[in-house]
């Protein structure tokens, strides 16, 4: 019978070379998993982090656009279709009113019957279908427009307010709303001035305007 010398070791407690390899060789893939993980996602540009991030919710569209039941409700006899020019994400979109010009006793004063109309619904609150499509204007205050003075190039219109002294947005809004009106353009271009006695200028509208009305709105020579 032999006896196991002292320098034996117990069955169970010495592991294999096999399964200390196997073992050393699956950390090897995790770790090197893990490496290329993060270079994937570095390249991705998408930065790793512990803690979940809220993102918030998708950036929601304004549309801008109305139904055409939504957009003219006009009653037989109600009043006379226009179009006015409203603001809407950033830049300024048609709309159709509903105006009620009074008769006026000479060409000149239907002329600007139709201008006290035009601004009076570019004043008005928009409508609920209006806001929910995202319009809105920057019109605001007692707003008024008369014929040209003495001396006023043919077509002149004078508001209540200087021009210059309205927010550039509203401005737009009237330039291009009387621009595409027959009775209140002159030639392609609108010729306002104001109260004071300050020569009138004429505005014109164009593509830019309409894409950023805040800015100035240019004028050409009279």
């Amino acid at each position: 019978m032999r006896v196991p010398d002292g320098g034996g070791r117990a069955a169970g407690r010495d592991p294999s070379p096999g399964a200390a390899g196997g073992s050393a060789a699956r950390r090897w893939r995790v770790l090197a998993g893990a490496a290329v993980l993060a270079v994937v996602t570095a390249g991705c540009g998408i930065r790793t982090t512990s803690v979940p991030v809220d993102a918030g919710g998708a950036p929601s569209r304004v549309p801008c656009s109305l139904s055409e039941a939504a957009s003219l409700t006009v009653a037989p006899g109600a009043g006379v279709p226009a179009r006015v020019y409203l603001v809407c994400a950033s830049g300024l979109e048609a709309v159709d009113r509903t105006v009620r010009p009074e008769d006026g006793a000479s060409e000149e004063a239907g002329r600007v019957a139709v201008a006290q109309a035009l601004l009076d619904a570019m004043r008005e609150r928009p409508s609920q279908s209006e806001r929910q499509a995202g319009f809105t204007t920057y019109l605001e205050g007692p707003l008024t427009v008369t014929a040209g003075r003495a001396g006023d190039p043919e077509g002149a219109l004078r508001l209540s307010r200087q021009p210059e002294d309205l927010p550039p947005v509203a401005l737009s809004q009237i330039v291009c709303t009387y621009g595409e009106a027959e009775a209140t353009s002159v030639r392609g271009a609108v010729v306002l001035g104001g109260p004071g006695k300050y020569p009138v200028r004429r505005y014109v509208c164009d593509e830019k305007v309409k894409d950023r009305p805040e800015s100035p709105v240019p004028t050409q020579a009279p």
